[in-house]
């Protein structure tokens, strides 16, 4: 199986070489759904270094319907924290820089303000083209509000009320490898005609539907779709059952959310004159930071922003990258939803108390109505953490479904594969493979303890072998994404040095046992050994910036990358909780009685010094 993807040079923003060999200073914003937030980058002693932040409140609604606004009150921050001029005597981004003080030589932004991206994907198997083009979608930055397709068991009446009341900002339109169905692209296209369709913003305008599909349809589709929507034609993204490519339609998407989506926006169309870059949407600019970080180190990345409405996951194995977004996890407006998908025992299980369930669940409820409001005493603050667990897990089954080998791709080795091969691809995420975990978002960034960032992903994400836990300092990814268009090595050393805290490498045998049975011996070149049983989390000191050579030896039903009962021999990396032993069995298992379970959780809470009371 061959998948296409962009390389980095496909992701560079041609300005003039000469120019960004100049470059010094560069103020970058993220316009999110209800702040504003600047960061003001400075080269400084022959590197780049975040050298401060403003934020102030999004201004894309009523009373001032005008983004350029929130921005400027951003940088007006920045400006009173440095003391550089950024902010002209006309109100605009002074760029390029004049002067030492004075301006700034790149001004860049990203936004999801307004709602973000909505789409809406059909294709013809929602199996295998309709999944590709909700990967491409997703990749390109989009929330996905529907995926319509030819067999997905709705009546065509029913489908064609739901595209009606949908109103998305665009449809990607798929189906069919080159030369082969047209009839059934057609039925999508007479579909779409018949819903006639309007755009969510924009009255009077046309709603934005990108072909995608077999190139022998075109001439079909045209025909039915041309007078009815704005059609633009790109490469098939399945041209065949092996191949995805994915990348044509991914730019259609972009340049179509600039054109459509974002002029339309309040202030947009101002704003899109101040940049020096086009602007990106902000789950586009931290898909890009990711893909950048994967191939400046070569490693495998796994990355999740977890927000008030949404929790977007991120990716990159092989080279492969994927996104997903689950737009009913959330933390504040959508925590009902993780509730009710979870169920209040899976949330409660993370609790080292006892509560009553509808305590639990009003709790919920009050936080949904009140989505600003933060924890006021220790159980409050637990319990939201108990629930960004569940949020994390379920966003990253959800994950796992979609990052998936290609389905409909013969790849029979037995006649057991052979009967099963048409129901799924196979998963591209390979925990053992997985070099690091970067989380993002208020309860992960915001935490009271790096500590309990750590041990929220260790139980949400259940690593293997041996993996860099770390998360966001102040959720600047969005930012170093759009950079890493016009400068990747700054974006890369400002993930490195200044965005990214790492907690440390965690090591994390497969396997379960009894409690208290040998499980794993590791032995530092410093002389350290440590002999740890199953059942145990333990924290041993190991600083950010410190690492240590290691042979990791399981016993023989554990598998810590090697095989099972095989030594590895690794290099270990610290973090400012330290290095992490965890030997809790994967899968991960709670007792099931109640006592038991909560003595166990105050264990690991203690174990990571995290108060419980």
């Amino acid at each position: 199986m061959l998948m296409l993807e962009l390389s980095m040079a496909d992701l560079l923003i041609e300005l003039p070489q000469d120019f960004l060999s100049r470059v010094t200073t560069i103020l970058a914003t993220d316009c999110g759904s209800t702040t504003t937030k600047a960061i003001l980058i400075e080269k400084k002693d022959g590197g780049f270094r975040l050298t401060s932040r403003g934020e102030a409140p999004t201004t894309v609604e009523a009373p001032y319907d005008d983004v350029t606004v929130g921005v400027v009150n951003a940088a007006r921050e920045v400006e009173e924290l440095t003391g550089r001029s950024i902010i002209g005597d006309d109100g605009l981004i002074k760029t390029p820089s004049t002067g030492p003080s004075d301006g700034v030589d790149l001004y860049l932004s990203t936004s999801s303000a307004g709602g973000g991206l909505q789409m809406t994907v059909a294709g013809v198997v929602k199996t295998m083209s309709a999944e590709s083009a909700e990967r491409a979608a997703l990749g390109a930055g989009a929330i996905i509000i529907d995926v319509i397709a030819v067999d997905d068991g709705r009546k065509d009446h029913e489908k064609i009320q739901r595209i009606r009341a949908l109103r998305p900002d665009m449809i990607l339109m798929s189906g069919g490898t080159d030369g082969g169905t047209v009839t059934h692209l057609a039925d999508l296209a007479e579909m779409l005609r018949s819903a006639d369709p309007k755009p969510r913003l924009g009255a009077g305008l046309k709603l934005p539907v990108i072909y995608a599909g077999n190139i022998e349809a075109r001439t079909a589709v045209e025909e039915i779709l041309s007078d009815v929507v704005d059609l633009r034609e790109v490469e098939n993204l399945r041209p065949t059952m092996d191949r995805e490519n994915l990348g044509p339609a991914r730019e259609a998407i972009h340049e179509l959310f600039l054109e459509h989506v974002m002029q339309q926006a309040p202030g947009y169309s101002k704003l899109m004159t101040w940049t020096s870059a086009d602007i990106m949407s902000t789950p586009n600019a931290v898909g890009r930071i990711m893909e950048t970080i994967a191939a400046e180190h070569g490693v495998d990345v796994l990355g999740v922003d977890i927000g008030g409405a949404t929790t977007d996951v991120f990716s990159v194995f092989g080279g492969v990258y994927n996104r997903t977004v689950s737009a009913n996890l959330g933390m504040s407006y959508s925590v009902c939803n993780v509730l009710a998908e979870a169920g209040d025992s899976n949330i409660a299980r993370w609790l080292p108390f006892e509560i009553d369930v509808d305590r639990l669940r009003n709790a919920l409820r009050n936080k949904m109505i009140r989505p600003t409001t933060i924890p006021q005493t220790m159980q409050d603050l637990l319990t939201e953490q108990a629930v960004a667990r569940e949020a994390l897990r379920l966003a990253f089954e959800h994950h796992k479904s979609l990052a998936r080998t290609l389905k409909g791709v013969s790849r029979a080795r037995t006649i057991g594969d052979a009967i099963g091969q048409s129901d799924s691809g196979q998963t591209l995420v390979d925990m053992l493979s997985l070099n690091m975990i970067v989380g993002s978002g208020g309860v992960l960034s915001h935490a009271p303890k790096r500590a309990q960032a750590a041990l929220m992903m260790l139980d949400a994400y259940q690593p293997e072998g041996v993996t860099m836990i770390a998360v966001d300092s102040i959720f600047m990814m969005p930012h170093l994404g759009v950079l890493s268009t016009v400068l990747p090595d700054a974006a890369t050393e400002v993930f490195d040095r200044d965005c990214l805290v790492r907690l440390g490498d965690c090591i994390a045998p497969i396997g379960t046992d009894k409690e208290g049975a040998p499980c794993l011996k590791v032995s530092l070149k410093t002389g350290q050994e440590l002999t740890v049983s199953f059942g145990k989390l333990v924290v041993v000191p190991l600083g950010e910036g410190e690492s240590v050579e290691a042979v990791i030896t399981p016993t023989r039903g554990f598998d810590v990358g090697a095989g099972k009962g095989k030594p590895l021999n690794v290099k270990l990396s610290g973090g400012v909780v330290g290095l992490h032993i965890d030997t809790r069995g994967r899968p991960l298992a709670l007792p099931s009685l109640s006592s038991q379970r909560i003595s166990k959780l105050k264990e690991w809470y203690a174990a990571l010094n995290i108060c419980t009371e």
